[in-house]
């Protein structure tokens, strides 16, 4: 194992991405390298009712908000002051492509066992199934 300069978390405020931000914090701290926090939204409105298609006027940005919010849940699990030089990412996509991609230049991508949604008997999911198969460096999922 090499040096390490920069680890990506996904994080999505689900228990299992807080586990994953708290221990990638600690591993970023070992290895005094840069911790990435990555929200990914996905675009999942419909068109209003009787149009063609989605003008942008009709679909919010809720990037700010989400921002705020992946500030806010970086600031609860690891405080005020982190131990770390912390990069929060907002991103719009399909969540494990742009893990994926986000992987291609970080030395450790590291993952929750379970994000929001999905089924509850998986034993891994589907995010941390795809990031585990194709992610283009070394991946820790954090159970």
């Amino acid at each position: 194992m090499g040096v390490w300069k920069s680890i990506v978390v996904g994080v999505d405020g689900s228990p299992g991405s807080r586990k994953a931000l708290t221990w990638a914090a600690a591993e970023a701290a070992d290895h005094g390298a840069d911790l990435v926090v990555v929200n990914v939204w996905e675009h999942t409105l419909l068109p209003p009712a009787g149009s063609v298609s989605v003008s942008e006027h009709y679909v919010p940005d809720p990037s700010q908000r989400t921002a705020e919010d992946l500030v806010q849940v970086i600031k609860e699990e690891l405080g005020e002051d982190p131990p770390v030089l912390v990069h929060p990412h907002v991103k719009q996509g399909r969540p494990a492509k742009t893990l994926i991609d986000q992987s291609a230049n970080a030395d450790l991508l590291v993952v929750g066992k379970r994000g929001h949604g999905g089924f509850a008997g998986l034993v891994l999911g589907s995010v941390s199934q795809h990031v585990v198969a194709y992610a283009r460096c070394p991946v820790t999922v954090v159970h």
